[in-house]
């Protein structure tokens, strides 16, 4: 039995949440993956037509709603994997290794190159 962690208490209430509510009739694959692709885009919208200056500005005095947003987005990838069976701390353990072998340090450090043509 896996050790019950902080990620799958906020997944236990995302979930309760939304069960309360009886919205899962709605969460089908099509429909989960579009809210979280809204959602990201709410992110972006905080940012959008911002010059540097402004966007760390922003980010000083607006952390609260950005992270309104990227709770909505966490929140819909917490139901999307509990849906649909998947660890996501195991598959983020996995992504990391799978990016240290496409990114070694000693060529991608520094630079913004695709692992492609490192």
């Amino acid at each position: 039995m896996k050790k019950d962690t902080q990620l799958g208490a906020l997944t236990r209430n995302i979930v309760a949440f939304r069960d309360a509510r009886d919205w899962k009739q709605f969460h089908n694959p099509k429909d989960l993956a579009i809210s979280l692709s809204l959602e990201a885009a709410e992110v972006l919208e905080h940012f959008q037509w911002k010059s540097p200056e402004e966007i760390a500005e922003y980010i000083r005095t607006d952390k609260e709603h950005i992270g309104e947003e990227l709770a909505d987005v966490f929140n819909w990838v917490l139901l999307m994997c509990h849906d649909f069976g998947i660890d996501i701390e195991n598959a983020c353990e996995k992504k990391i290794k799978q990016n240290e072998e496409k990114y070694p340090v000693e060529k991608a450090k520094g630079r913004h190159t695709k692992y492609t043509k490192l």
